[in-house]
């Protein structure tokens, strides 16, 4: 992985608040591809959490070619992956249940798609579907189930043209976004004045995050450049012009994290201890945004 370490990126603002002062506040190994640590900073001005220095956009794909990056391959090799799919049969019903409890019917846009597993239920649904997916094996997997998925913002605008989405969703997507201000501002454009923009990420003030520490899966560096909490995510979206007007929780998150993150911290998955912790951390969650990871519901301001 040589070539990786030798291109690296420095950011040099905040992107919540644009303060360049910045403290140490975790090194976390990348588990899955390289086994290179990585520095997580804290703003001093906002206390917002980032990747930092991270790998350029010309590498940072090669840190996704790993077989159990379930979201891009949909393997089921392995106690782990079964077990996420399971319970993602599960929660695709309820996450269109929730979207639907927002608004009824229209187009949909699933930014970052993976294999096109939740648009192919919301195209069950009666959804007309749309998504964009920068991964090769993840946009063929999901355009060989009769969706219309794009590599990118530019070939996606063309098919949208002026049309504009009912709702847009980011499951745990916003936390890999290398050029957010461009993102949030083409949301911003496509996004009807009376949709939606529903984003999941996982939390890393969550009891289970706190307990893992630097083991914790959901950090996944350098994978996620971005780590978020309610108060970085409300001020990042408003000051791009959405309101936040409800969060909700995952609860299944919590286990699914934990089982990864014993695998990280002692190389085995511990399913009981990973069960015990992930119970613990639902239970001592205050609110829907104090779960391993949460979901944001965003309106135009």
């Amino acid at each position: 992985m040589e070539q990786i370490e030798l291109n690296m990126l420095t950011i040099e603002k905040c992107l919540v608040c644009g303060s360049n002062q910045f403290e140490p506040f975790l090194v976390c190994k990348d588990h899955t591809v390289s086994k290179d640590n990585f520095n997580i900073v804290s703003c001093k001005m906002c206390g917002f959490k980032f990747t930092n220095p991270r790998p350029t956009d010309l590498v940072l794909g090669d840190y996704y070619k790993a077989e159990e990056y379930v979201s891009h391959t949909n393997t089921k090799k392995g106690l782990i992956n079964k077990l996420y799919h399971i319970v993602r049969n599960y929660t695709l019903k309820k996450k269109i249940q929730m979207v639907s409890s927002y608004v009824s019917r229209g187009t949909i846009l699933d930014y970052g798609c993976g294999t096109g597993m939740f648009l192919s239920a919301c195209k069950e649904a009666g959804w007309d579907t749309v998504g964009m997916e920068p991964d090769n094996s993840a946009r063929k997997i999901a355009s060989d189930q009769d969706l219309s998925v794009y590599s990118n913002k530019d070939n996606l605008s063309a098919f949208i043209k002026e049309k504009q989405v009912e709702a847009i969703t980011l499951w745990h997507v916003l936390e890999h976004v290398t050029d957010m201000p461009e993102t949030l501002s083409f949301f911003k454009a496509k996004l009807k004045k009376d949709g939606v923009l529903i984003i999941a990420v996982p939390n890393h003030v969550s009891y289970d995050a706190q307990y893992y520490k630097e083991f914790w899966a959901a950090y996944d560096v350098p994978r996620h450049l971005h780590h978020f909490e309610l108060k970085s995510m409300k001020s990042l979206l408003e000051n791009n012009g959405f309101k936040l007007v409800e969060t909700k929780p995952m609860k299944f998150d919590s286990f699914y994290v934990s089982m990864l993150s014993e695998k990280c911290k002692t190389g085995s998955i511990n399913l009981f201890k990973a069960f015990w912790i992930g119970l613990l951390s639902n239970l001592k969650a205050k609110d829907s945004s104090s779960y391993s990871s949460t979901i944001y519901i965003f309106k135009h301001l």
